[in-house]
C-alpha cells in the first residue's frame, strides 16, 4: 500500500525522507522515489523494488534539498517500473499520491490536446500535468491545487512541491488519510503518523476534503470549501508501536475510516483499471473450465465474505458455490471431487478451525487458494495459492477493513472465473470493473453519514434484542451486521435472509425491537418492503439502510432512513457494510464497552 513523506527541513532532507518510508514497508510496495528542490529546479530519484535500491541509486546521485516528497507505490495504474514510480512531475510540479483517480481517462485525452506529454501509465501523471496547466494560467500554486482537485473523481491524498518555491508544500485529502507534523522550524506530511514518528510527535490530521499550505513556520488548512479551518494537534505515541490510533478515539474507527483507502489499493493489486480489465497478480495452478463445485470456509466475518462471494462466483461465472464455517467443514468428513476447488478465508492466516479446513481440503486433492492478510502466514505457506488482502494492520478485534479488502479479492477472482468461463463478455467485464473502481470513492461518501448513525445509537443502546433483515448479498451482510453488535455493544442480535422473516423471526417483533432492513434499489427490493410491512404491522421499529431511489419508494414509516449514495448492483455489500460497521460502532460507545479488544474474543483463535 502506497506511503507518502513531505518534508519542510532546515537542512537536507533526502536522508529523511528514505528514513521515514523506511517506517511505511509494512504497507507492501514496489518501487519508491523522492523528489527535492535543487536550487530553482526539482530534481528526482525513484527505483523499481526495495527503498534499497532507492537508497543505491541516491549514493551514486545524491541530492541535497532542504525540501522534498518521498514515496513508496503498490501499482495500481501501470507496472511497478521506475517510468512508473512516484513523484511524478512536470516543469513546475512533483506530486506523490495516494489513492484512484477514477476520471484519469478524461482529464488525460483533454490535458494531451492541450499539448501535455505523458511519460508514464499513471493515472498520478494526470495530476501533475492538471496542476500545470492552471499554473501555466497564472494561478499561483495554492489555486492551482485547489481548482485541480475539484476536478479529482474518486479516493486520494496528494502532496505537491512545486519549482521556486522553497518555503512550500500542499497536501490534499479525499478519502486516503493524510497527517501533518509540527517541528521547530519545520513541517512535514505524511501517510500517517508512523511515517512522521523520527521527526516529530505533534501530529494533527486533515479530514475529507481539506487541503493544507504549509510553509517551515506556518500551517493554513482549507475545508473543500475553501474556508480556513482548525484541526487539532495532538501527541503521538507513533514513535514506540507499530501503528497509532491517529485522532481517533479507537483503533476500530480507524480502520473504519480507513476502508476508502486499503479498498482502493486492494482493487489495484487485482484489476488493471487502464484497461479496465480483471488482472490476478498471479497465475492460477487451474482452469476455470476444470473446476465443478467451489468450497469456500471460514470463520466469523470471514464467513461472511464467503457467503457473498458465493453469490457472486455462482451468478457471475455459473459454478456451484458450497460454504461452511470451518469448524464444522473439518469434522464432516464433506466428500469432495478431486480436482475441485477450495478457497479458505482468514484475517491473521493463523485460524486453526480454518488451517485443519485447508489440509482436509488438500488431502482430498483439491487445489487450494487462501485468500489472507498475512502472507506469511501458516495458511498462507501452505496454500497452493495465496491471494493477499492488503488491510494492513487489524488491530481491533472485530474485523472491518479485513473484511472489505476480502470481498474485493473475492469479487475481483469471481470475475476471473466468469471471465475464463466464457460467462462474462469483455463489455460485461468492463461495466463490473469499473463498478469495482468506484468503490473506494462510494465508502467514502458512505463514511458522511457518521453523525446521524451515531445519532441512531443512542436508540439501539436501549435495546436488548435487534433484528438484521436483507435478500441477496444483503443476506450475509444482515449476519455480519448483527455479528458486529453482538461483538463490541454484547446487545443480542441476529441476522436473517428477510424471506424466512416469517419462518419464525417474526415472533420477536414488537414495539422495542429495532429491526435494521439493508435493502438497495434491486431485484428484490419489493420484497424486501413487503417484508418491512410486516414488520410495521407488529410494530417494529424499522431502520432502513438503502439508496435514494429506495428511499422514495419504501412506502413503509421507518424510525431512520439511512440513505447510501447511488451505485450498481453487483458489488453493494462493500459499501453498505460501512452503515452496520458504524451502528455496531457508536452503540458499543454508547454502551461504554472495550470496543478494540471486547470481552471474551481475541483477535486471532489460533485453538479450537
Amino acid at each position: 500500500m502506497c506511503g507518502i513523506v513531505g518534508i519542510l527541513g532546515r537542512g537536507p532532507v533526502v536522508g529523511q525522507l528514505v528514513a521515514s518510508l523506511e517506517r511505511l514497508e509494512y504497507r507492501g510496495y514496489d518501487s519508491a522515489g523522492v523528489a527535492t528542490l535543487e536550487g530553482l529546479r526539482i530534481e528526482r530519484r525513484r527505483a523499481e523494488g526495495k527503498l534499497r535500491n532507492l537508497a543505491e541509486r541516491l549514493h551514486r546521485q545524491p541530492l541535497s534539498g532542504h525540501i522534498g516528497i518521498g514515496h513508496t507505490r503498490w501499482a495500481t495504474h501501470g507496472r511497478p517500473t521506475e517510468r512508473n514510480a512516484h513523484p511524478h512531475a512536470t516543469e513546475n510540479v512533483a506530486v506523490v499520491h495516494n489513492g484512484i483517480i477514477e476520471n484519469f481517462r478524461e482529464l488525460r485525452a483533454e490535458l494531451e490536446q492541450n499539448g501535455a506529454h505523458f511519460s508514464s501509465e499513471t493515472d498520478t501523471e494526470v495530476v501533475a500535468h492538471l496542476v500545470e496547466s492552471y499554473l501555466m494560467n497564472g494561478y499561483s500554486p495554492q489555486h492551482a491545487v485547489q481548482a485541480s482537485v475539484l476536478r479529482l473523481h474518486g479516493a486520494f491524498a496528494l502532496v505537491f512541491l512545486f519549482k521556486g518555491h522553497d518555503d512550500l508544500l500542499i497536501g490534499a485529502r479525499k478519502g486516503s488519510p493524510l497527517a501533518i507534523g509540527h517541528g521547530n522550524g519545520e513541517t512535514y506530511l505524511g501517510s500517517d503518523a508512523i511515517a512522521l514518528a523520527p521527526l516529530t510527535d505533534s501530529i494533527a490530521y486533515l479530514e475529507d476534503g481539506d487541503w493544507a499550505v504549509l510553509t517551515r513556520t506556518t500551517c493554513v488548512i482549507h475545508d473543500a470549501d475553501g474556508t480556513i479551518v482548525h484541526r487539532e494537534t495532538s501527541k503521538s505515541g507513533a514513535s514506540s508501536l507499530l501503528v497509532d490510533k491517529a485522532n481517533y478515539r479507537h483503533f476500530m474507527a480507524k480502520e473504519i475510516h480507513e476502508q476508502p483507502m486499503v479498498a482502493g489499493q486492494t482493487l489495484a493489486h487485482y484489476v488493471d483499471i487502464g484497461a479496465e480489465r480483471v488482472a490476478l497478480p498471479l497465475t492460477l495452478p487451474f482452469n476455470f473450465n476444470s473446476i465443478q463445485r467451489i468450497s469456500i470456509t471460514a470463520c466469523g466475518t470471514a464467513s461472511y465474505a464467503g457467503y457473498i462471494a458465493k453469490y457472486w462466483f455462482e451468478r457471475l461465472a455459473r459454478l456451484p458455490v458450497e460454504i461452511d464455517v470451518a469448524s464444522e467443514f473439518r469434522y464432516r468428513e464433506a466428500p469432495l471431487r478431486k480436482g475441485d476447488l477450495a478457497i479458505v478465508i482468514s484475517q491473521s492466516g493463523e485460524t486453526a478451525d480454518t488451517l485443519a479446513a485447508l489440509r482436509y481440503a488438500k488431502s482430498q486433492g483439491l487445489h487450494t487458494i487462501s485468500v489472507v492478510n498475512v502472507q506469511t502466514s501458516t495458511i498462507a505457506r501452505e496454500s497452493e495459492s495465496v491471494l493477499p488482502t492488503l488491510a494492513g494492520p487489524e488491530i481491533g478485534v472485530a474485523s472491518t477493513k479485513a473484511f472489505i479488502c476480502q470481498l474485493v479479492v473475492m469479487a475481483a477472482l469471481a470475475l476471473a472465473a466468469g471471465k475464463e468461463r466464457d460467462k462474462l463478455h469483455e463489455i460485461d467485464e468492463s461495466k463490473l470493473v469499473r463498478e469495482l473502481i468506484e468503490v473506494p470513492r462510494l465508502i467514502a461518501a458512505a463514511l458522511l453519514i457518521e453523525p446521524q448513525i451515531e445519532k441512531l445509537a443512542r436508540h439501539v443502546a436501549k435495546s436488548s434484542d435487534v433484528l438484521y433483515l436483507g435478500r441477496g448479498t444483503s443476506a450475509p451482510l444482515a449476519m455480519e451486521g448483527a455479528l458486529k453488535l453482538k461483538e463490541i455493544s454484547y446487545i443480542h442480535s441476529e441476522g436473517y435472509a428477510a424471506g424466512e422473516l416469517k419462518h419464525g423471526p417474526i415472533a420477536l417483533i414488537d414495539e422495542t425491537v429495532p429491526v435494521v432492513v439493508i435493502a438497495p434499489y434491486d431485484a428484490v427490493f419489493g420484497k424486501t418492503v413487503s417484508n418491512m410491512q410486516e414488520v410495521a404491522a407488529r410494530g417494529g421499529n424499522i431502520i432502513l439502510i438503502t439508496d435514494a431511489k429506495g428511499a422514495s419508494e419504501a412506502t413503509v414509516d421507518t424510525l431512520m432512513t439511512i440513505v447510501m449514495p447511488d451505485m450498481g448492483g453487483s458489488f453493494t455489500p462493500m459499501v453498505y457494510a460501512i452503515p452496520v460497521q458504524l451502528l455496531a460502532y457508536h452503540t458499543a460507545v454508547v454502551m461504554g464497552t472495550d470496543v478494540d479488544q471486547p470481552r471474551n474474543l481475541a483477535k486471532s483463535v489460533t485453538v479450537e
